[in-house]
């Protein structure tokens, strides 16, 4: 699927804002959950076992969600009736997620994006992307406890690809370190100046 096709996704777009996250702070971030070469190395050693498994570790965290009903609220209407055409909207996003983790350069473009992740899941700008009457936030405590099933459920995928323990376990951990730094760069909205 090409990035055009993806309904919502905007990596690159010159209309997004800046990030008001600084490269500066950035790489502090980095240093602070250790991410360095390495990590960006085995990223991309992650991204070619991963390509062909999008789907497969979609259905995976699809059905996560779909089994925890405070979870699933956040893609269902008021009522809590579940929009299918949401779900079905964010799931090739979410599929692009995966890839930009691995591949993407993390620089002010990367920045750029993460903010706009990060607002699409606040009062400001949820349901605004696909023009759903959904509830009006994602609770920010569960940004951050997703880091664990979205961490732990990819281990399986990475085992896939015929690498040594050593070589998975590598790319499980840059997984881990990536991804907790998005989660802190999406909680930046939530939060005063003190973040």
């Amino acid at each position: 699927m090409s990035d055009a096709s993806i309904s919502g996704y905007t990596y690159g777009d010159a209309a997004l804002p800046a990030s008001s996250v600084s490269i500066d702070d950035l790489h502090k971030l980095k240093a602070s959950v250790l991410f360095g070469e390495a990590d960006e190395a085995a990223l991309r050693r992650a991204w070619d076992v991963l390509k062909d498994q999008v789907e497969a570790v979609l259905d995976v965290w699809y059905g996560f969600v779909g089994s925890n009903e405070h979870l699933v609220a956040y893609f269902a209407t008021p009522q809590g009736e579940p929009i299918a055409s949401y779900l079905n909207a964010v799931r090739p996003r979410f599929g692009k997620w995966i890839e930009d983790t691995c591949t993407r350069p993390y620089d002010a473009t990367w920045l750029a994006y993460q903010q706009e992740i990060a607002v699409r899941h606040t009062m400001d700008r949820k349901n605004h992307t696909d023009q759903v009457d959904s509830v009006p936030y994602v609770a920010m405590r569960y940004l951050v406890a997703f880091i664990y099933p979205i961490t732990a459920t990819m281990r399986p995928f990475l085992a896939a690809g015929g690498h040594s323990d050593e070589q998975v376990e590598a790319m499980h951990q840059a997984w881990f370190k990536a991804v907790t730094m998005q989660v802190a760069l999406w909680t930046r909205p939530y939060v005063t100046e003190q973040w």
